[in-house]
């Protein structure tokens, strides 16, 4: 895929650790894996969440065609699929038939309903992107990971997203400062 072809790096600089070169792919691994997910295990304190009220339940109606079919018209053609290769192009043709547009609104349905969410919506691939302009390529902070998620999931969570987002609105969830983020 075009998208994903190899960038021209400096033949004499590689990526080190701890100042030490990462030769290997474990090696490699365990420096991004170390770099961009330092907080993974750092305890957090939540107690301040009992503090807060608990708001009552609200209805979460069953999603509607019109809803998946207003949200896929905004997704652009042009970005980059998951591992299942399914592109936007692809779920917008396939989308088109009343049909598999049915499907898709059961299971998503059918996630909210059983708070489940399958792993194949969970499967992803990460690109290593070098970032531009910098000195030194040697750190793994020069480069920027990309996670490239299953389509349908994405897609699933943008209709789950603005439905949240509407209900945030409406009950009043969000302060009436907050405008980054919202529709």
């Amino acid at each position: 895929m075009n998208w994903v072809g190899k960038k021209l790096m400096p033949a004499i600089e590689s990526i080190s650790y701890e100042n030490c070169p990462c030769n290997t792919l474990p090696d490699l691994w365990h420096a991004l894996h170390n770099s961009y997910n330092s907080a993974e295990n750092r305890p957090v304190d939540i107690c301040f969440l009992n503090e807060i009220p608990q708001a009552g339940l609200i209805d979460w109606p069953a999603f509607s065609k019109q809803e998946f079919k207003d949200t896929i018209a905004k997704c652009l053609l042009s970005l980059a699929p998951g591992p299942d290769h399914i592109s936007w192009k692809h779920l917008k043709t396939l989308f088109s038939n009343d049909l598999c547009l049915e499907k898709i609104v059961n299971i998503t349905d059918a996630c909210i309903n059983i708070e489940y969410w399958l792993f194949h919506f969970k499967a992803a691939n990460t690109v290593i992107i070098p970032k531009p302009n910098k000195e030194s390529y040697s750190i793994p902070k020069s480069f920027c990971p990309i996670v490239l998620l299953n389509t349908a999931g994405k897609l699933i969570e943008k209709v789950t997203s603005n439905r949240l987002q509407f209900h945030m609105v409406d009950k009043g969830f969000l302060d009436p400062n907050q405008l980054g983020g919202i529709r």
